[in-house]
């Protein structure tokens, strides 16, 4: 029997999917997370199979909130990222509903359910006002919230800056790959952030993805005006997110 306090997420990655239940009072796991390998190729039909599995592993028998590395519009996948290509054009909350028995699903960008997650329980939880989450990976991934409400799928990393998209100066990758020293980075970073808050002005930038676990090596770095903060909860976001997301009824 599900917890009425409770809820279910699933965050679906390039290299794992990975779930659990979570205490929507705290935005703490219950348990350790679940996670099973990402299916190579990543189809819809093999992403779904884990998606059962993971769940039939767990005992959950309520509704179930899930990412996407994908732009999520009433259901429908619009884009691919580290997912195959097949996926753009299916209807991910229907696919992911059969597969669980026909129960209640809800299907939504990963970045957006982390920047819910920490605009409530992490990095942002005693700020009002825009708040901006920005995932440094092998792009950049985007959130924005106005006083916790979410404006999904804003897809900030392809902004351009200075003839460039925003990701392929300042995404982690692009550090790794140019072999780029922190203040050389942090440089680029600072590029893109002043371009989005001459654009929205947020209150704060909320800094996620896993080069924010080295936040002390380039946020005291960056020259921009808005403050910027590291992500708090890190590797759980996407699943707190998730599991907020079905709890409230949010169907991008």
């Amino acid at each position: 029997m599900s917890d009425p306090g409770h809820a279910f997420g699933i965050d679906i990655g390039g290299s794992g999917v990975k779930g659990a239940e979570v205490d929507l009072a705290t935005g703490e796991l219950i348990y350790e997370r679940i996670k099973i390998a990402t299916p190579h190729p990543a189809t819809p039909n093999a992403i779904a199979e884990a998606v059962a599995k993971l769940v039939a592993q767990s005992g959950w028998s309520g509704p179930v909130g899930i990412t996407m590395p994908s732009v999520v519009l009433r259901g429908l996948v619009r884009t691919a990222a580290n997912i195959d290509k097949t996926w753009i054009g299916i209807d991910a909350r229907h696919l992911f509903s059969v597969a669980l028995g026909g129960r209640e699903v809800t299907v939504l960008n990963d970045a957006d359910a982390a920047g819910m997650a920490e605009d409530r329980y992490g990095a942002a939880k005693d700020l009002d006002g825009l708040v901006m989450l920005l995932t440094f990976g092998t792009g950049i991934g985007s959130a924005v919230l106005y006083n916790g409400v979410l404006v999904p799928n804003s897809e900030l990393g392809h902004i351009e800056v200075d003839g460039r998209e925003a990701e392929h100066r300042a995404a982690a990758s692009v550090k790794d790959r140019v072999g780029m020293s922190y203040p050389e980075w942090a440089w680029e970073v600072s590029k893109v952030l002043v371009t989005l808050e001459n654009l929205f002005w947020p209150n704060v930038f909320v800094a996620g993805g896993g080069i924010s676990r080295d936040y002390q090596e380039w946020i005291p770095l960056l020259t921009n005006r808005t403050p910027v903060v590291p992500a708090a909860l890190r590797n759980t976001a996407g699943i707190v997110g998730a599991a907020m997301a079905v709890s409230a009824g949010i169907a991008p």
